[in-house]
């Protein structure tokens, strides 16, 4: 939807990254990167909300990064290479998913470019685990290695409503956590975040699965959609750096709304951000 050949010229660009080796309910989120650019193209470029076009923007879509299927170290390299090199472009990187795992690559990549960064993350789990059934490499703990790299206080998590009485221990020591809240602490995180650089991740199981069910791990009591669009929209006041929206699993959603949902909000955000 609206994207362009040329990466020379462009202001943003969109990454498929189709990783799900460590998901522990659902697999399929590797899919989720295609089906959300299928599915994009019942959507308009305008945004009566914004009162803006993706017309404005030119956004270059390389495809999918081609990964080793099942070498979590090879891919996770080869993830943080690429985020890396977009990064020092100075243009606007925005990565679809694929696991959540890919976000500990991605924001690995893009830190030495902005060393001060805050990370906004929505999500229904607190993915703080030290270990998940042995690994510390999942997407149960990738929040975890985020905020080691970033810094306590660094991480801001919304909408969670799922973790370990250990997760959610950790979370109010390490991060600022806003336990199944969307919409209301906006204004608290971006007065914090100020003019610091922000990365933000969006796992699309923040949103309630009556809105978006087709991802590896649904929790009941989420956000609607349309809050989470207006959620996006409001963190324009930001300065968003780059971004991913993970965990899509178009084959646990015949509808395709979860995609076509996913489709919106990148819209929303390259019009925010870009």
């Amino acid at each position: 939807m609206g994207s362009v050949a040329d990466l020379g010229d462009a202001q943003a660009v969109i990454v498929g990254v189709p990783m799900d080796y460590t998901v522990s309910y659902r697999p399929g989120s590797r899919f989720g990167p295609e089906a959300v650019r299928s599915v994009s193209v019942a959507l308009e470029t305008y945004s009566p909300e914004q009162d803006d076009d993706l017309e404005r923007i030119k956004c270059c879509d390389l495809g999918d990064l081609e990964l080793p299927f099942g070498n979590v170290a090879t891919s996770l390299k080869r993830i943080e290479e690429t985020a890396r090199e977009l990064a020092g472009t100075g243009k606007f990187p925005l990565f679809i998913g694929g696991e959540h795992l890919i976000t500990y690559a991605l924001v690995k990549g893009v830190l030495p470019f902005y060393p001060d960064l805050a990370v906004v993350h929505f999500d229904a789990h607190a993915d703080l685990r030290r270990e998940y059934m042995g690994e510390e490499l999942s997407h149960a703990t990738v929040m975890r290695h985020v905020v080691e790299m970033v810094g306590a206080g660094n991480l801001y998590q919304l909408g969670i409503r799922s973790g370990t009485r250990e997760e959610f221990a950790a979370a109010r020591q390490v991060a600022r956590i806003y336990p199944g809240q969307v919409l209301e602490p906006l204004a608290e995180v971006l007065e914090e975040v100020g003019t610091r650089p922000v990365y933000l991740t969006l796992d699309i199981d923040v949103v309630d699965p009556a809105f978006a069910p087709g991802t590896g791990t649904p929790e009941p009591g989420g956000c609607t959609a349309r809050e989470i669009l207006q959620a996006v929209r409001t963190l324009g006041r930001a300065r968003v750096v780059a971004m991913d929206l993970v965990e899509i699993a178009p084959d646990h959603d015949l509808s395709g709304r979860t995609a076509l949902l996913g489709a919106k909000i990148i819209r929303e955000a390259l019009l925010a951000y870009v």
